[in-house]
Formats: structure tokens, C-alpha cells, sequence
């Protein structure tokens, strides 16, 4: 098996999977310690769970025939917060390993149902995601997540920078999977002000990393953020090109708000599909499609079946 992410094509769409902690805690009672997912695995009735969520996604993307980009399940597998879960070293490589194996298996269940099957390693960040990120160097990211991507180099098509604020940080990560010849992703947050907690836009995000490390990040994309959060931030210009993915909560509500609800907030999958879809009908060159808080397959499925529509060349006039 070779890995390498997936190069654009203009016949197919890539889906990811939703929010899958949002999933597993208000829908299955599934306790995440840190919001560490692959944490649960080692109990086989979570891994029943964990995995079911995972083949209701797949089978969106067979019924609709678009690609997969799977495996944001190593979220929290860096350092800092194995030893918060109680893992030494060892464990949380192999904690980290076994997330790896369930996607594995799903990509050979659905080989042949699907025209293509990546699977992405999630890398967070050290500290907060919903807070500025702290005061970590583009040193110190360097040395801290080479950790994460020396486990996963050779074993996931692309590591996928998720939830990020800090700019010092993800230039950090993107130099040290270069150094490790790991392809390298990055989704950003925005606040309520269409911004990164830090402060910066998402304009500035893009373009300062892109220029620091240059051709070290394959794509940029955001996630955890309803449309009316990234919407403002798609300001004209060039840079838009660099953004290949977004995967929006399902509703409008502050992040650290819709985490303590204790229930899903799944807001409205339909009208979360058309948000989506008028998003690919302006920027035709984003081809992957997902979701994060408070999605699951039904919100999937919609943006994927309205994606495709408003991605579908108009039919020739008679």
C-alpha cells in the first residue's frame, strides 16, 4: 500500500465523517476523557459503537458514489494528552496504532463499493483548541508534534491538522512532517467574529504558513464552524484557492456552549446541506465535504447529495 493524499480530480468528491465525539457522547453515552476518542477503543463495546458511526458514513459515500477521507480519530494522540489519559509512550503509539486498524478495516470492507479510501491522522493541538493556542514556539510545535507524525509516517495518506488557532504552532507542525516526508493538511477554527481565537483572519492563517513553510501544507480547510462563522471570512482574493475542505458544526451556537449542552444539537441536516452546497457552487475547486459538531450520516448525506447537485454541469439548452 502506497499513501499519498488525494490528488484533486474533477469527477469525484471525497467525504469525511462528521462529529463523531459529539456522536458518541449525547447519542451512545459513550464518557470521552480530554474529548479523546481513540481512548475508547481498547473496550470492545465502544469499538462496536465507534465503528458503526464509521460504516454509516461509508455507506453515504457508496450510495452516492463519492471518494473517502476518513480518520480524525487521533485528535488527542500527542503527548501532553496521552499522559493526561494516564499512557505512557508506548501505550498511547499503540493506542494511536489500533485507531489506524479499525479504519484499515473498513477501507477493506468497502473496497469496490467506493471509488477511492484514504485514511488521515488528526493531529490537534497541545493545548486548548477553543482557547489562543498559549505561547508555543514554532520550535517547540516542531519537536512536540513530530511525535505524532513519526508514529503515523507510512501508515495514513495525509496527517490533518484539526481545530487550530495558534499560527507559531501548525508552522511548527508542517515543518516537522516535512522533515518526516509526511503529506500535511490544515483545518482552522473561526470564532464568532470569523476569526482564529489568536486573532488573525483566516486570510493571514493561510498565507503566513504558506509562506513559512513553503509547500509543506497540501491543503487548508476549516472546521468547527457554523456557515455564519466562516462565511464573513471568505474574503476575494487568490488565497481562497488554497482552501480545499470546510466541515461546519450543525448549528449556530458558541463552541464551548454546544459542548457542555449534555444532549445533540443537531440543528437542521437540510438546511445545512443547501449552506453547503451554495459554498461548491462559488468555489467549484473544494472537493472535500464533512462536518464536525453535531453532525452525523444524515447531515453527511444531505451535503453530499446537494453538493453534487450544485457541482453538476448545467444541462444543454435544445
Amino acid at each position: 500500500m502506497s499513501f499519498a493524499h488525494p490528488a484533486p480530480r474533477e469527477d469525484l468528491i471525497y467525504l469525511t465523517e462528521g462529529g463523531f465525539e459529539t456522536e458518541l457522547l449525547y447519542l451512545h453515552g459513550v464518557d470521552l476523557p480530554c474529548f479523546a476518542a481513540f481512548s475508547v477503543l481498547s473496550d470492545k463495546g465502544n469499538r462496536a459503537i465507534f465503528k458503526g458511526i464509521y460504516e454509516r458514513v461509508c455507506d453515504v459515500a457508496a450510495r452516492h458514489g463519492t471518494g473517502l477521507l476518513l480518520g480524525w480519530i487521533g485528535y488527542r494522540a500527542s503527548p501532553d494528552w496521552g499522559a493526561k489519559l494516564g499512557l505512557s509512550p508506548d501505550g498511547l503509539k499503540e493506542a494511536t496504532l489500533a485507531a489506524i486498524e479499525l479504519l484499515e478495516e473498513l477501507r477493506k470492507a468497502y473496497a469496490g463499493q467506493v471509488p477511492d479510501f484514504r485514511i488521515s491522522e488528526g493531529v490537534g493541538p497541545r493545548g486548548d483548541a477553543y482557547g489562543t493556542g498559549g505561547a508555543i514556539t514554532e520550535a517547540e510545535a516542531e519537536d512536540y508534534h513530530a511525535v505524532q507524525l513519526e508514529t503515523v509516517r507510512g501508515k495514513v495518506d495525509v496527517a490533518w491538522a484539526a481545530t487550530q488557532n495558534n499560527i507559531p504552532e501548525v508552522i511548527g507542525m508542517a515543518r516537522a512532517a516535512r522533515a518526516l516526508g509526511v503529506p500535511f493538511a490544515v483545518s482552522w477554527s473561526l470564532n464568532s467574529e470569523s476569526r482564529l481565537n489568536s486573532g488573525p483572519t483566516l486570510e493571514e492563517a493561510v498565507m503566513r504558513v504558506d509562506a513559512a513553510v513553503p509547500g509543506g501544507v497540501a491543503w487548508h480547510s476549516t472546521n468547527c464552524s457554523h456557515p455564519s462563522e466562516f462565511e464573513p471570512a471568505l474574503t476575494p482574493g487568490a488565497w481562497r484557492e488554497r482552501l480545499r475542505c470546510i466541515r461546519p458544526n450543525a448549528a449556530a451556537m458558541d463552541k464551548i456552549a454546544l459542548c457542555k449542552l449534555g444532549h445533540l444539537e443537531d440543528g437542521d441536516p437540510e438546511e445545512l446541506g443547501r449552506q453547503m452546497a451554495n459554498v461548491a457552487g462559488r468555489f467549484p475547486w473544494m472537493d472535500i465535504w464533512g462536518g464536525c459538531c453535531g453532525t452525523d450520516h444524515r447531515h453527511l448525506d444531505e451535503i453530499v447529495r446537494q453538493v453534487k447537485a450544485a457541482r453538476a454541469p448545467a444541462p444543454l439548452r435544445a
